[in-house]
């Protein structure tokens, strides 16, 4: 039965935002929203999550703010919603200049916007809170919510304080946004926002656009060559993911000194190249990004063809959010990990430096385990994925499209190796033959 507001949303979605219809998942979200129910919603990255608080921005009453880690993106949000006249909004966040946030700041006092961008550093200070106090908040939305739990891939402290933030402006109705989210991690977001009855949102990760694979290679050399290969053979735009800054200008000279398009991002670099080498990516200037993790969340270069991680990452949260980035358009796109086994010492290193608590000591440890053992299966890599993440697709037994699927590995008595994969409880076969892989074997 369709109600007066089904009818609302309907008009909102074709008059204001062009568009016929939504996705189902997106439906699931704003219905959850409009009804007034706290809300987490674990869409795939590109599946429309933004729409699910900008829509329901148009039909509440009162203030919608978003906070967000992703300063870069803020004002291109705020930007494009206002030009698209869906609605009035503002940032505020450190990059401002003074004039500029005192008038984001009096805008707010004036309760002249209808969106308000933020980040969790500024959501915590008592200034922004006691403004805030001052205004009817209908909505706050929780972007890259998986930040939130000290399980997650990409914890950071600041989103500790939005608990009691949310508690300083009254309690109002909260809905979290992420790629990612185990199970672990739901319950850690549910805990820290005390929102024990948060309404899960989970429209699965499986993306059948992207095709998984791993070149497996036995030294810095053939790695260097069969990425070269993949540069050369594969059509569009790509990134390539390196572990540490001295192997993104490690990379980056090889790309293009062999004539490349090609330009790099890491932590390192000044804030104005940084942002000068980004947008000649994003603006199509140069063909291949090479970056540290630190070209990361909110990147939406929609049609990146392929995705390429030269080491193996931490964890497997990470690395699907990292090779997500490819095929946001829906077309195909190639997501390519290449094995070199030395390359595990790193990320062994970057654990015994974090220092962590024994026990997110211990868990760390055993996704990269979990991250080892899928760069050395012999299943289907979409299958891999959707089992660690505890998200069945009903009759999935394997994506035909992935390294494995097309071709299989090669079961030799003699190379047989049973591996177990933690709760995954799958028996792994590690060995593949010499032509796909360019391993030795035996």
């Amino acid at each position: 039965m369709t109600t007066q507001l089904d009818k609302q949303v309907d008009r909102l979605l074709r008059k204001v935002f062009g568009i016929e219809a939504l996705r189902d998942g997106q439906r699931r979200v704003i219905d959850s929203v409009l009804a007034g129910r706290d809300t987490l919603a674990v869409m795939p990255t590109g599946s429309g999550k933004s729409l699910c608080y900008q829509l329901p921005a148009r039909l509440m009453k009162g203030m919608t703010l978003v906070v967000s880690p992703l300063i870069s993106l803020m004002k291109d949000q705020a930007e494009r919603l206002e030009e698209g006249g869906i609605a009035s909004a503002t940032q505020v966040n450190s990059s401002l200049s003074r004039a500029d946030e005192l008038e984001a700041l009096e805008a707010i006092e004036n309760a002249g916007k209808d969106v308000v961008f933020c980040t969790p550093e500024r959501l915590a200070t008592a200034e922004f809170q006691a403004l805030l106090q001052q205004q009817e908040i209908a909505l706050v939305v929780i972007d890259e919510a998986h930040c939130i739990s000290q399980w997650g891939h990409d914890f950071r402290p600041a989103f500790l304080e939005i608990g009691a933030a949310l508690d300083a402006l009254g309690k109002p109705q909260v809905l979290a946004l992420t790629a990612t989210a185990t199970d672990d991690v739901i319950a850690d977001i549910r805990a820290q926002l005390a929102r024990p009855r948060m309404r899960v949102v989970n429209t699965g990760i499986y993306r059948p656009n992207l095709q998984y694979r791993v070149r497996q290679v036995t030294n810095p050399d053939e790695k260097n060559d069969v990425l070269l290969e993949l540069v050369r053979n594969t059509p569009g735009v790509g990134i390539i993911y390196a572990a540490t800054v001295k192997a993104v200008k490690e990379t980056y000279a090889l790309l293009a000194e062999a004539g490349e398009s090609v330009t790099l991002y890491h932590g390192r670099l000044k804030a104005a190249e940084r942002s000068e080498n980004q947008n000649l990516f994003m603006n199509g200037e140069r063909r291949v990004m090479v970056a540290t993790n630190a070209f990361g969340m909110g990147i939406d270069k929609t049609d990146t063809r392929f995705v390429i991680h030269l080491q193996v990452p931490g964890n497997l949260e990470a690395y699907y959010q990292e090779s997500g980035r490819a095929g946001r358009d829906g077309e195909d796109a190639e997501c390519t990990l290449l094995y070199y086994h030395d390359d595990t010492r790193l990320q062994k290193f970057f654990l015994m430096k974090s220092k962590a608590p024994d026990e997110k000591h211990e868990l760390d440890r055993e996704k990269l385990e979990r991250m080892i053992n899928y760069a050395q299966s012999g299943f289907c890599r979409w299958k891999l994925l959707l089992d660690y993440f505890g998200d069945p697709v009903p009759g999935f037994e394997k994506c035909c499209r992935c390294d494995n699927c097309q071709s299989p590995p090669v079961i030799s008595g003699d190379h047989l190796e049973q591996q177990e994969l933690g709760h995954l409880g799958l028996a792994e076969v590690v060995v593949r033959d010499q032509h796909q892989a360019g391993v030795a074997v035996g």
